[in-house]
């Protein structure tokens, strides 16, 4: 078995660099639509929903250059440009959205994809002894189960 430079395989580690290049494209979308929906809330909440969103993209823009950099990290080379991003997204595209509940929803459709991928991808990284994607994976999770949590407990909506 061929080891890549931090001693895992090279074949594994490409199977993973895959994963996170998909993982990585979604990722860009949800920081899209954060931004869309930053700059186009309106209404009584504009001010507390402005900033929350702004939180919200510039955690989203932190993962993004985490995720390219584990990829450059198991030899991969990450996604970067929007054709690559379009072709391999699940996540919804939120396009004009300024209403509140719209908003909200948009972020919990967007981050239930991002856990589908990211649990994947944990299966693929334990297949691997991949601890550093794995840990990374486990942390995402982790952060996202509770925005869910919260944004729907903000929709009045169950878990």
């Amino acid at each position: 078995m061929k080891l890549n430079s931090i001693g895992l395989s090279a074949s594994k580690s490409k199977v993973v660099s895959d994963d996170l290049n998909k993982l990585l494209a979604n990722f860009q979308r949800y920081y899209q639509n954060l931004r869309g929906i930053h700059w186009n809330i309106r209404g009584k909440r504009f001010f507390d929903l402005h900033v929350k969103f702004e939180e919200l993209y510039t955690d989203a823009n932190i993962k993004v250059d985490e995720i390219a950099e584990r990829i450059l990290t198991l030899g991969g080379v990450p996604y970067h440009t929007f054709e690559d991003y379009i072709s391999n997204a699940k996540v919804p595209v939120g396009k004009n959205i300024s209403k509140d509940e719209e908003a909200i929803r948009l972020i919990v459709d967007s981050l239930q994809e991002l856990l589908i991928i990211e649990r994947a991808i944990l299966e693929t990284s334990a297949e691997a002894s991949d601890e550093g994607t794995n840990a990374m994976m486990s942390d995402f999770i982790t952060e996202q189960e509770k925005t869910v949590w919260m944004m729907k407990a903000w929709l009045a909506e169950e878990i």
